[in-house]
């Protein structure tokens, strides 16, 4: 039996934790194209959620066996 509790998993509360850390953005400069710190930060964070959920599924995934016999028992199970 497969289980989920991956210490990779812990990495998810990286773009939690970050954008809670206030000091990080409690200013205006620098600017980014003439956008205020907290403003592109905010998108920044966006990017670093999406990096770190993609770290995590790819070193979380099953291999093609794992996947294989998972379907195999979902097919067993649904002819009973």
């Amino acid at each position: 039996m497969r289980s989920d509790r991956s210490p990779w998993n812990w990495l998810l509360l990286i773009p939690i934790v970050v954008p809670l850390i206030v000091p990080l953005y409690n200013e205006e400069e620098p600017s980014l194209f003439g956008w205020p710190l907290f403003y592109w930060l905010q998108v920044a964070f966006v990017g670093l959620g999406v990096l770190v959920t993609v770290i995590v599924y790819r070193a979380t995934r099953r291999n093609r066996t794992d996947r294989a016999a998972a379907r195999d028992a979902i097919a067993r199970d649904q002819e009973r």
